[in-house]
């Protein structure tokens, strides 16, 4: 059986060049921005592998993308996007931006629903909407009364689902609740469902769009979160049914920014990736286990609310001394030799936490932990060899 993340050592992956393995030194260990410690699916490679092989790296052709999307979304998800509300886009937080655009006139409110992506701030401010806070709730879940009360006077919506950093997966009655209230405010809602291929075995993904009162509503997603294809730029825009009059407004050139090798990479994940992808979220599911074991043996002060998708924990480091409370993620890069993504970037509710990133192996993650614990004053097992 593929084991994706079982495959490399550290040897392997310090021979990388993208951002993660080389933003730090050779002394850290780097569990922070979203790649994974994988190689890629054979299929994509064989693809990718033909490409170069034939000269074959030109223009894009778009359909196949939109294609091999439906056939997975109706074989996982029991829906079926429409082909004719469906365009390609260069990723998702440009496709994301292009569907704001449609919605919501510069200088217009826009709702997020921290802690989540901290892009989705950037992107947001740099285009001149003004970013409205609708916080999640204390356990991590939808706060619809915060949602309720932030919608009046909104132009637009933008929800993270799965929830990136936390893994939660939204219920169909928490997103049906959404689409009411969006509803009665007359606020469109723009949905980021990168994260959706990674929904833990056991939990059940509902794409917006397949719950009632969506029709005006847009989500964005792509194949690279789930096969590790970040480089591979290429992502979908879909809208609901009553979409088209907007997206008929969607400038031409908002495909421009997909490649052709993202667009054949993506195509053939999709459709002949999905077997190493199901291998994927079992060495996940270990993973998330075995965080859960070392942190309370290790670092029981740490909070942890295991993800139900995404390859990313939350951890609330608040009850930690003060010193490492105050910016754990700094504290852990400095004292402990161990990137991860500061909470406090994620919005209200961040504060005090850290993103960590899962995919990677189990000697990393041991190691990660016990370097952790060590930094803070507590005796932490010897890692082992990776």
């Amino acid at each position: 059986m593929t084991r994706p993340l079982r495959s490399l050592s550290l040897d392997d992956l310090r021979r990388r060049t993208s951002m993660k393995w080389q933003t730090y030194g050779a002394d850290v260990l780097p569990l922070w921005v979203a790649e994974m410690d994988a190689p890629i699916a054979p299929a994509v490679q064989q693809a990718l592998t033909e490409a170069i092989s034939t000269g074959d790296t030109g223009y894009p052709m778009l359909e196949p993308y939109a294609e091999a999307f439906a056939q997975f979304a109706t074989d996982r998800w029991a829906w079926t996007p429409d082909a004719a509300t469906t365009r390609v886009v260069s990723d998702v937080m440009g496709g994301a931006v292009e569907a704001l655009r449609l919605v919501a006139p510069p200088g217009s409110v826009v709702v997020l629903s921290p802690p989540v992506y901290p892009p989705f701030y950037g992107f947001l401010q740099a285009a001149g909407w003004e970013v409205r806070e609708a916080p999640l709730g204390s356990d991590g879940r939808l706060d619809l009364v915060a949602v309720a009360d932030a919608l009046p006077g909104a132009a637009a919506y933008f929800l993270c689902s799965p929830q990136n950093p936390t893994g939660v997966v939204h219920t169909a009655e928490e997103l049906a609740a959404v689409a009411q209230l969006a509803d009665r405010h007359g606020v469109r809602v723009v949905v980021d469902e990168v994260h959706a291929p990674l929904t833990h075995p056991g939990e059940t993904f509902v794409p917006y769009l397949a719950v009632p009162g969506t029709d005006d509503a847009f989500v964005l997603t792509s194949s690279s979160k789930g096969w590790h294809l970040a480089g591979m730029k290429a992502a979908l825009l879909i809208g609901g049914a009553a979409t088209s009059e907007d997206l008929a407004r969607l400038p031409w050139v908002a495909d421009h920014g997909a490649s052709h090798l993202g667009v054949l990479a993506h195509t053939a994940a999709l459709r002949d990736g999905r077997d190493w992808l199901d291998a994927l979220l079992v060495d996940l599911v270990e993973n998330r286990e075995l965080l859960a074991d070392l942190l309370a043996e290790h670092l029981p002060a740490v909070r942890y609310a295991a993800p139900r998708a995404t390859y990313l924990a939350w951890l609330d480091c608040r009850d930690l001394a003060p010193e490492v409370a105050r910016a754990p993620g700094a504290w852990f890069l400095e004292h402990a030799k161990v990137a991860l993504n500061e909470g406090a970037d994620f919005g209200a509710g961040g504060a005090g936490h850290v993103r960590l990133n899962l995919a990677t192996t189990p000697g990393i993650l041991e190691r990660a932990v016990a370097q952790m614990a060590h930094s803070v004053g507590r005796a932490g097992s010897r890692p082992r060899d990776v």
